[in-house]
């Protein structure tokens, strides 16, 4: 589902909510009531458009096909149950489209089906131990499958490292509770958590700090904050000072657009990538996990 329509479904749940939990009993249902005819009003809309198409024969299923080929088109489709490829089809659509990516990770994916509403996906090749192709290869799998098929409710992917605890916004493993004797804060790969100096609210503008002589750069989208290494993967310039449109940040030296939620991804060169950091954010504050400096011989 395109981040456009998911993102107004979620801003008419909230100010629903804010409606509930303000004592506002039947204004909230009068709103509630609104919003439902009005979804309705559209979707009987467009199941009467596709039924017209479907009834054109070939010429017709071009031409709905080419409309769910359009990412907010294809998002109300989906909404309504309306999308002419079935699941399976949609999520190896999906996967063909950041295969290409993926390959330079991994050796590809292997679309398993999807079994009680699960995708299930077998990784083929490794990530050579490299903490972060294998956060790279997880969130665009998860991030295709997601926007291709809201419906399902997991995804399992073999070959990869255990599924992240509650709480982690981007992978890695829960770091030991820092009071426990003899812990050591680790990764499950052997990268170290480093808590990040108070980031303040989330906002629409990048954030750069400093972990363990390190530059992060923080971004918010949509209330989920994700971690990168602080250097454009085409210049290696700071990107602190990027803009940043919804899940798009461009670096302000050499205008190269990365996708934030799939993993970092270049928009112009499937090659191209920033790093992406195993983030936690908890009671204990916003940690990262750095890898360990490369041995010197």
């Amino acid at each position: 589902m395109s981040p456009g329509v998911r993102s107004t479904g979620a801003r008419v749940e909230e100010l629903l909510g804010s409606l509930r939990s303000g004592g506002f009993g039947p204004a909230a249902a009068a709103a509630e009531e609104l919003v439902g005819l009005l979804v309705g009003l559209y979707g009987d809309g467009l199941a009467r458009i596709t039924e017209v198409l479907a009834g054109e024969g070939e010429a017709g299923s071009a031409i709905l096909a080419k409309l769910a080929d359009d990412p907010q088109v294809e998002g109300l489709l989906l909404l309504h149950d309306l999308h002419p490829l079935d699941v399976d089809a949609r999520i190896q659509r999906a996967l063909d489209r950041v295969r290409p990516y993926l390959g330079s990770h991994a050796g590809g994916v292997e679309y398993l089906g999807v079994t009680d509403s699960v995708a299930r996906l077998r990784l083929e090749g490794s990530c050579n131990g490299c903490p972060s192709s294998t956060v790279t290869v997880q969130l665009a799998i998860s991030t295709a499958i997601e926007d291709a098929a809201p419906e399902i409710t997991d995804v399992v992917v073999e070959g990869m490292t255990a599924a992240p605890e509650p709480g982690l916004l981007q992978i890695g493993r829960r770091p030991p509770d820092p009071a426990a004797p003899d812990s050591a804060p680790l990764t499950e790969s052997g990268a170290a958590w480093v808590t990040l100096p108070n980031l303040g609210p989330p906002s629409s503008r990048p954030v750069s700090a400093t972990a363990d002589g390190t530059q992060i750069l923080v971004c918010a989208v949509r209330g989920t904050l994700y971690a990168y290494l602080d250097a454009c993967a085409t210049c290696g310039s700071s990107m602190a000072a990027g803009a940043l449109n919804r899940e798009e940040l461009t670096c302000p030296a050499c205008a190269t657009t990365y996708n934030v939620r799939l993993a970092g991804r270049s928009l112009a060169d499937s090659n191209a990538h920033l790093s992406p950091l195993p983030l936690l954010s908890d009671s204990q504050g916003v940690r990262v996990a750095l890898p360990e400096p490369a041995a010197h011989p």
